[in-house]
């Protein structure tokens, strides 16, 4: 028995699942976690002493890659200053005023803990705001799970045998809309039917919880039009997409101009940590301004800022890395994609700068029904031998790839090389 699976058996007596978030579990393709001893760059290397090229990169926040010298400068530096104070800090100060630089849609902006806080804040005061109780949320869209929003979720949702959630009280998703990603129609639909309580729509602005599905064009203005006729708010979830694309996030990204941004833990490059900001005249209704609570003991950790505010001032002060790191994944996908029709095979590769997923599915993917005609077996085949031979993807077919500013054009070619050898055997 190896070091993994030793651990996993242990782990299972006291962790529920032997994991303390269900993706881990590897469920979905059959097989054992991969206990993640240690990173470097694109690299990680598990118990058993195995080396992976990672295109999970903590699930995207790595995206100057592991262990970057001036993040981890900063972070020792401020752990011996103090872990936590419970109290306001200069790092909080210097990294509101920094988001708010970088993000032209933001005004002013609030540290929490995580993304799942994030968005859930982000309701509260889009609630508060305009004294409305609906919100509109897309199928297939993940934001957490918090009660509200666990209603026809994505992410490890898909896979997990749970269509939404136990435990959920009827009346916490009562006032909860579902509508269609890329679908306008289904949108206009709710507004029509209750526009008067609608307090908001919230969605990825590139959905990458059920793979990555990208806004058609015209979605996303569409959107926003809809919710300023409407008098509702336009919340992005960047979470995921938040200075992945470029310094000011998908929307800077695409040009669109939400109300509220919620962000993950990209901002405190890989701590534990979230934010949501929005125009001044809505932000000042957060306590303690005004009559939207919300706290946090955590919230602006020193430690959490001090790595956020390195990675987010590299990523500032060298837009150019953008740039590059765009250009090279789009050689990767599109290598994906050669290397899949040369095997005669009709899957899908999806993309949009360094965020991409492979569908295994012969239909052209653009929102949730189309993205669960994958074939999740196939999926399962191919990410074992992947994992097998040295590439560490995510255990779900669902989840995004994610490449960093540390992924080396050997790296990416000998990616492909794997691919390649799997896909001429016809599966």
């Amino acid at each position: 028995m190896g070091r993994n699976e030793a651990l996993y058996q242990e782990a299972v007596n006291y962790i529920p699942g032997g994991v303390n978030s269900p993706v881990r579990a590897f469920g979905s393709i059959g097989s054992c976690p991969r206990f993640i001893a240690r990173a470097e760059g694109s690299l990680l290397w598990d118990e058993e002493g195995r080396e992976y090229i990672d295109y999970i990169g903590s699930w995207g926040p790595m995206i100057l890659g592991h262990g970057h010298p001036e993040v981890l400068d900063r972070v020792q530096e401020a752990c011996r200053r103090g872990l936590s104070f419970g109290a306001a800090t200069a790092a909080e100060v210097e990294m509101a005023k920094l988001v708010c630089e970088m993000v032209p849609s933001i005004e002013m902006v609030r540290m929490v803990n995580s993304g799942t806080e994030a968005v859930m804040s982000a309701i509260r005061l889009a609630r508060g705001y305009t004294r409305r109780d609906k919100i509109i949320k897309f199928i297939g869209c993940y934001h957490g799970h918090s009660d509200g929003l666990l209603v026809k979720a994505g992410s490890g949702v898909m896979t997990a045998g749970v269509p939404d959630s136990l435990g959920v009280p009827a009346g916490c998703t009562g006032d909860t809309l579902s509508a269609r990603y890329n679908d306008l129609e289904s949108v206009e639909e709710h507004f029509k039917r209750c526009g008067e309580e609608i307090a908001a729509v919230i969605v990825e602005p590139v959905a990458a919880n059920m793979g990555v599905v990208l806004p058609k064009e015209g979605f996303l203005p569409g959107l926003r039009s809809l919710c300023d006729q409407y008098g509702a708010l336009l919340i992005f979830d960047e979470v995921i997409t938040g200075f992945r694309l470029c310094p000011a996030g998908a929307q800077g990204f695409l040009g669109a101009c939400p109300d509220l941004t919620t962000f993950g833990k990209i901002i405190g490059g890989g701590m534990p940590v979230g934010a949501y900001g929005g125009r001044r005249e809505i932000m000042e209704l957060v306590a303690p301004l005004g009559g939207v609570y919300q706290a946090g003991t955590l919230s602006g950790n020193p430690v959490a800022m001090a790595a956020g505010l390195a990675q987010l001032s590299i990523l500032r002060d060298f837009p150019e890395s953008y740039q590059k790191l765009n250009h090279m994944a789009d050689d990767f996908f599109e290598g994906i994609r050669q290397r899949i029709a040369e095997a005669g095979l009709p899957y899908q590769v999806n993309h949009i700068g360094s965020l991409g997923c492979i569908f295994f599915t012969d239909q052209e993917v653009t929102d949730y029904d189309s993205a669960k005609t994958s074939d999740t077996a196939k999926y399962a085949d191919y990410c074992n031998y992947m994992l097998e031979h040295g590439v560490y993807l995510a255990p779900a077919q669902f989840e995004a790839m994610f490449l960093s500013m540390a992924h080396t054009e050997l790296q990416l070619m000998n990616t492909l090389k794997v691919m390649e050898t799997y896909w001429k055997q016809g599966k």
